[in-house]
């Protein structure tokens, strides 16, 4: 496991009873660094979607258990957000909650030129994701060949 992961596994573990005790729940953790800066960003989420109460009293509590368990070492910017509407899909738990709905879902590498494509999500599994393409056509992709997942913004 990669430190980025570890920090990762570590803050989200430590993130699960305060999101317990707000009434939300972890949607996602990262680690990454931005520029010079390392970022440890939080996103939580509730069925009626978060709003800014909730990221704060999550933000506060949670700064307060990091500064207290202290096992990142570096210094770095805490961000505690709802994932948003146009979420990523990076884990199985993402990808289940969102069976048939509409996804963007964009390549590595083209197929046929085409590098981004759209659809409902129908299935996926350790190896794949399938959509169903407007045409009908079920499109399964390789998830090594995929950079990104999320779900689509529909004004």
């Amino acid at each position: 496991m990669s430190k980025r992961e570890t920090y990762e596994a570590k803050a989200e573990n430590l993130l699960l009873p305060i999101t317990q005790k707000f009434g939300v729940e972890v949607y996602d953790v990262e680690y990454v660094k931005e520029g010079s800066d390392w970022y440890l960003r939080a996103f939580i989420d509730k069925p009626e979607g978060v709003n800014i109460i909730d990221c704060e009293n999550v933000s506060r509590a949670f700064s307060d258990a990091l500064d207290q368990e202290d096992f990142i070492p570096d210094a770095y910017i805490l961000e505690v957000s709802s994932p948003g509407l146009g979420r990523t899909l990076k884990k199985d738990r993402h990808f289940e909650k969102s069976i048939g709905q509409e996804v963007e879902v964009k390549l590595y590498k083209p197929i046929d030129k085409v590098k981004e494509f759209v659809g409902k999500l129908d299935s996926f599994d350790s190896e794949s994701i399938t959509i169903i393409a407007e045409d009908e056509a079920k499109k399964t992709f390789n998830r090594s060949e995929i950079a990104l997942v999320r779900l689509t913004i529909d004004f």
